[in-house]
Formats: structure tokens, C-alpha cells, sequence
């Protein structure tokens, strides 16, 4: 694959808001989706550590039919330095993160089902997640391509 651009503190880099694709394989029924939305990392405020409220919305069409969606997670600071600790809103563990390499791979076992996620950053303003989602129940690939969002006036950067 290409080149990974290593990012020394995740929660700095994730901070702001972010335009969204999802595709959506089910590779058993060979159905294909689309998400399509924004996802903003804002302050996380309240006790504990602080760190990321994470908050997806947008649009979900699955079989020709749409539909709003959205998801809230937590990004708290890991335990290494730079890293996250990334939980679901009712503070149950999701998976951990480390992008110091630009590259990170991490699991999440759910019921029979078990997700294995990739996380990619490409540059200061792209990055991309793969999550491949298998057991008796689910048979998935989820890839998502997220760009910063930034005013119009501010220039992209290379």
C-alpha cells in the first residue's frame, strides 16, 4: 500500500470537522451501500479524562433506500502517549488507536461477530478506515474516507 503519514498525537490531528464516504459491502449478499455525511471531533467536557466527542451524520442508503443515520463515540486520551482509547457513548471499550506510524490495526469482538479495523492516514487532511466485519451473523467491509473540513478561504494543504 502507499505511504503513511505518522501523526505523534491522534486527538490534535482528529480535532475539527470532517467530510465523509462510507461504502458498505455485505460480501455474502453482495448488496452495496453508501454513507455519505460529516463527522466532527469536538471538546469532550465532564469528568473524567478529557478528550474527543465524536459525532457522525449524514445520510445511509442501503438497497435503494435512504435514510438518516448517526453515531456518537468518545476518543479519550490512551494510554501511551498520542494514543486514544475510543469508546461507544455509554462508555463501553470500542478499540484503541495509535497513528504515531500513520498506520494502525485493531479489533473489536461484538457478540459472534468480530470487526477488524485498519486506519490510514494519508496527509494533514485525509485519512481512511477499513473495518471488515466478520462472523455468522455479518459478513461486511466498511471503507471510510474522511477530508478536513476547511473554510473556503483557507488553502488545502499538499
Amino acid at each position: 500500500m502507499g505511504e503513511f503519514r505518522p501523526v505523534p498525537d491522534v486527538l490534535p490531528y482528529l480535532a475539527g470537522s470532517w467530510w465523509l464516504k462510507r461504502s458498505v459491502r455485505d460480501l455474502a449478499s453482495t448488496d452495496e451501500g453508501t454513507f455519505t455525511g460529516t463527522t466532527t471531533f469536538s471538546p469532550l467536557h465532564g469528568s473524567g479524562p478529557l478528550g474527543l466527542l465524536h459525532h457522525e451524520s449524514g445520510t445511509f442508503v442501503w438497497r435503494g433506500v435512504a435514510r438518516p443515520a448517526e453515531r456518537t463515540l468518545h476518543f479519550l486520551p490512551g494510554a501511551a502517549p498520542g494514543t486514544a482509547d475510543v469508546r461507544f457513548a455509554d462508555g463501553r471499550p470500542f478499540h484503541d488507536l495509535d497513528l504515531t506510524s500513520g498506520r494502525w490495526i485493531t479489533g473489536h469482538p461484538c457478540a459472534a461477530d468480530l470487526y477488524r479495523g485498519e486506519f490510514t492516514v494519508l496527509d494533514a487532511d485525509h485519512w481512511r478506515t477499513v473495518w471488515r466485519v466478520a462472523g455468522p451473523a455479518k459478513d461486511l467491509v466498511l471503507t471510510t474516507d474522511y477530508a478536513r473540513d476547511r473554510p473556503r478561504d483557507q488553502p488545502q494543504a499538499d
